[in-house]
């Protein structure tokens, strides 16, 4: 009978694995994903099938409904070009008329965050992917009990696995003022409820219906603490037509959580400035994936520059082609990224996927000051800036939330700050032995999976 118990196990676990294979090849994934899914399955089955089962799903229309995104009224569209290419991929029109701030130091970031929670007399509805257990942290969660305590309706929307450590303390106070705070994606619940690889890595502050705080940047030291403790990061404010977005989104993931929003969400705001923008959200909520596909049609039409700052760089192979092909047009092609990044594992998925772009021509920056975690980009004359990083999870897992500059004024700015980060980043990407390149390849061929 020990014979005929083994056999039947080996029966099930080749019936499952070829079931797990199966179901993997069905769903629409890249072909670098798919690769990866079907070699971990076929050789440590036992291992990958329980992960699977965890991180491998991607859209999940029961758990995340779409989001709604409201039509912006007809006098606020605008009519440029590269705005239009964009709302054929899915994304909302561009509005006119905004007024658009761009944060270029964590101490002009934290003071307009500060005062976009001090402006906030009706409402504040805020989403993070960190808020940290840090000064910072805890001085920003108590503003929010203020604001609570004064009779402001305050809203905090945490990802649960980014807020593993938070300030628990400062967070009860906020609620016991009567602030709401949920947790996004809780890592106990139903097998069909949610995976744990499906985070909220948005960051906005709403305050009012009418003015927009957000970003790359969360809330802790690292971000906006003391100068010369904190990374290099963009934030930027925008009040205007271009906020109903995120309240949309705001709405949409707080009905995820467990609870819908109530009251008025329409924003009824006016033009207050001149900034044509774009906002583009992404995630297992959008039944496409626009933000992707923005960036991916950007760079292939581009006709003169791709920049792009990213603290993680592990494009998917139709991006490393579209970039190549841009190199090989004759393009400026600069990808900007820190010496070291706080992920070991994504600065070995990232070098066989610089070192090739070096090769046939494109710049290649290491940027010298420090942590660099803006994720920002500048195709000829559009630029954008967001809480996206330019990797597989960001633009095909997490949800995300990006801006798109579509006027001069606006896109100046950013070139700008492109033009003093290159100042201090040394070009290039050093040669690699022949052990270490073996790693990368280790590394790039699991980079969907990690």
């Amino acid at each position: 009978m020990h014979w005929l118990a083994q056999h039947a196990l080996i029966v099930l676990g080749v019936l499952v694995t070829t079931l797990a294979v199966i179901f993997v090849l069905q769903q629409r994934r890249t072909a670098q994903s798919t690769a990866a899914w079907v070699l971990f399955i076929v050789v440590v089955p036992y291992v990958a099938i329980p992960l699977f089962l965890m991180l491998g799903f991607r859209k999940q229309g029961t758990r995340f409904p779409p989001v709604s995104l409201s039509m912006p009224v007809a006098g606020s569209i605008a009519d440029s070009r590269g705005a239009l290419s964009l709302a054929k991929l899915g994304a909302l029109p561009a509005t006119k008329g905004n007024k658009f701030t761009l944060h270029d130091s964590a101490q002009s970031a934290n003071e307009a965050l500060q005062e976009t929670i001090e402006s906030a007399n009706d409402s504040l509805d805020v989403i993070f992917y960190i808020v940290a257990p840090d000064q910072t942290g805890k001085n920003f969660v108590d503003r929010l009990t203020e604001k609570a305590r004064a009779g402001v309706k305050v809203r905090l929307n945490l990802d649960r696995l980014g807020s593993l450590k938070r300030p628990r303390a400062e967070l009860k106070e906020l609620q016991s003022a009567g602030g709401e705070v949920r947790y996004f994606s809780p890592f106990i619940h139903p097998p069909d409820n949610g995976h744990m690889n499906l985070r909220n890595h948005r960051k906005l502050v709403v305050a009012d219906r009418a003015r927009v705080w957000s970003g790359g940047r969360n809330i802790g030291d690292h971000y906006l603490g003391p100068k010369g403790r904190t990374w290099t990061d963009l934030s930027f404010c925008v009040s205007g037509p271009a906020v109903q977005p995120f309240m949309d989104v705001f709405a949409s993931d707080w009905d995820v959580t467990g609870k819908a929003v109530t009251g008025a969400v329409r924003h009824q705001d006016g033009m207050p400035g001149g900034a044509v923008l774009q906002v583009i959200p992404s995630g297992p909520d959008e039944p496409g994936d626009t933000l992707y596909l923005a960036l991916l049609t950007m760079i292939h039409r581009a006709r003169r520059r791709v920049w792009i700052s990213t603290p993680y760089f592990v494009p998917t192979e139709p991006l490393q082609l579209a970039l190549s092909t841009a190199v090989r047009k004759g393009l400026d092609v600069r990808i900007m990224v820190p010496e070291r990044s706080n992920q070991p594992t994504t600065d070995f998925a990232r070098g066989s996927f610089l070192r090739h772009l070096q090769e046939i021509g494109a710049s290649v920056l290491r940027h010298q000051g420090g942590m660099l975690h803006a994720k920002s980009g500048l195709i000829d004359d559009t630029g954008w800036v967001g809480s996206a990083n330019f990797d597989m999870r960001s633009l095909l897992l997490n949800f995300e939330i990006a801006m798109f500059c579509h006027d001069k004024d606006s896109n100046s700015r950013l070139e700008s700050w492109f033009q003093a980060q290159f100042e201090i980043c040394e070009p290039g990407v050093a040669g690699a032995s022949l052990p270490r390149r073996v790693v990368e390849g280790v590394f790039r061929l699991g980079a969907p999976v990690l």
